[in-house]
């Protein structure tokens, strides 16, 4: 074998030994400075978890149907798992330059001369005949085509993580607008009851009227009253139609595809939920899993950048056949073969390398604030979500109180009005204070489901980490490859 193939041998096997070195920096997770429990948490309590339907606990077959219409139609979900896909392609995309690259070519030529000589003309035919097979390989000595690589497979994975938490905001704004619109049917039902009430004590007045034992203002106050509360419904008829169109942008349906209709959040369960550990919360929150990527994939660019300070190797091989006469064409003697070795470094750039080293540097800084912020911003989420929780049930608690006083005082002055021992003065103080007592509750009630879903989002919904697999790159798995969100350091 000659001479200069073998050297060439030698240096690919070489490089291939070689190949892989890696510059650094190894990833290792931030320290979160987490406290070890929740300022709000019960710390007698035991941890309940939310379950992956979590919404089901609620105990509406209409909200099942609408999460499940919005898990199919919603924009946002579709646009989420749009940008899984494009990063899946770029990860294809970075992992290309770690495997050969090989192009074929064919070619047919013919020309013809035409020269005088002595007097006569003389005419040539040169036909040619190729076909050729080239292949070319950079070695990755640095590992700069490997960080890259791995990069683009982090930036994957933060997408996948990115998904679920679109998923879970959806989940838990479909909930949202649903419980608005019980609530909202709620507030409708008190003032078709009030308005019942006002009109049923307006007969009563306009009896004593009649009987002479009330006087025309009686009678105008109680129905100034009554029109007052007829006066509410139009708008609480817009409000429970407001919040079930407002359902229509986020199930990715028309608001008049809408069928479901609410009938009250009394008749609701309220399940329980709450958290465990601060570091089992953060192994929950898909948004601090892409965090975490976004920062894997930022340490795999500075080892990118570092490499790129390093000469680049390139192998190339060729081989092909050559012929002027396809009655030759594949004759051994007319095979071609080519093999080179380059090596390109850099010399002077004006500072362009260093200026991307120092970029990616900062970038990284920057995604690690940002990591830390959105590990605060779980802890305090979920802080914010007990204290409502807690705070709203005892409201609604201590309202009912207030409800079943008022009611007692309003029944009792409505009976006196009619044994004719109390002045209309009395009844219309008694009615207007349970007509708002019973608007209170049915707020205060609304407001312990709405904090209830935002505990539940909180804690990440159902969400596990099971739920997102690691994207492959060509031609396989990295060795060392990404774990996330939480499980131990990458090295």
């Amino acid at each position: 074998m000659p001479a200069l193939p073998l050297r060439f041998l030698a240096l690919a096997a070489g490089a291939l030994a070689l190949a892989g070195c890696n510059l650094g920096p190894d990833y290792v997770r931030p320290e979160d400075g987490k406290d070890t429990r929740f300022r709000e948490a019960d710390p007698a309590g035991t941890a309940a978890w939310p379950d992956a339907a979590w919404w089901q606990g609620f105990g509406s077959p209409d909200l099942d149907t609408l999460v499940a219409t919005a898990r199919a139609g919603n924009q946002d979900i579709a646009a989420a798992a749009a940008r899984v896909r494009q990063a899946d392609a770029q990860m294809r995309i970075a992992g290309a330059p770690l495997l050969p690259d090989a192009a074929g070519a064919g070619s047919a030529s013919w020309q013809q001369t035409s020269a005088l000589r002595q007097g006569r003309h003389i005419q040539s035919d040169v036909r040619q005949y190729g076909m050729s097979l080239a292949i070319g390989w950079e070695v990755d000595f640095w590992g700069k085509n490997r960080a890259l690589a791995e990069a683009a497979q982090a930036s994957a994975v933060a997408s996948r993580f990115d998904e679920r938490a679109v998923a879970i905001s959806v989940d838990a704004a479909v909930a949202q607008a649903w419980f608005s619109a019980e609530g909202a049917q709620d507030r409708l039902d008190v003032a078709r009851r009030n308005l019942a009430e006002s009109e049923a004590t307006l007969r009563v007045v306009r009896g004593r009227a009649e009987a002479g034992t009330a006087s025309a203002l009686d009678v105008a106050q109680q129905e100034a009253l009554a029109a007052g509360q007829r006066a509410l419904i139009p708008a609480r008829v817009n409000d429970v139609e407001q919040s079930l169109i407002a359902l229509g942008i986020l199930t990715g349906r028309p608001p008049s595809e809408i069928s479901q209709r609410p009938r009250g959040l009394a008749r609701l369960k309220r399940p329980a939920v709450a958290p465990g550990l601060p570091s089992e919360l953060l192994a929950r929150r898909p948004d601090v899993a892409a965090a975490e990527a976004a920062l894997v994939a930022a340490n795999a660019n500075i080892r990118a950048a570092r490499a790129a300070f390093f000469p680049t190797i390139r192998l190339t091989g060729s081989t092909g056949l050559a012929s002027t006469a396809l009655s030759e064409f594949i004759h051994p003697g007319s095979l071609v073969a080519s093999l080179a070795a380059g090596l390109t470094a850099p010399i002077f750039d004006g500072g362009r390398l260093r200026g991307q080293l120092e970029l990616t540097k900062a970038q990284q800084d920057e995604l690690l604030a940002a990591y830390r912020r959105t590990v605060l911003q779980a802890l305090t989420d979920v802080d914010a979500a007990l204290a409502d929780v807690r705070a709203t049930a005892e409201q609604e608690r201590l309202q009912r109180v207030a409800v079943a006083r008022s009611q007692r005082a309003a029944d009792i002055a409505r009976a006196q009005l009619q044994a004719g021992t109390v002045d209309l003065t009395a009844v219309l103080q008694a009615q207007t204070s349970l007509y708002a007592a019973l608007v209170i509750l049915v707020e205060v009630r609304q407001a312990h489901f709405l904090a209830l879903i935002s505990l539940f989002k909180a804690l990440g919904g159902g969400w596990t980490d099971r739920e997102v697999s690691q994207p492959e790159l060509v031609p396989g798995r990295l060795e060392g490859g990404i774990a996330l969100p939480v499980g131990g350091n990458i090295r």
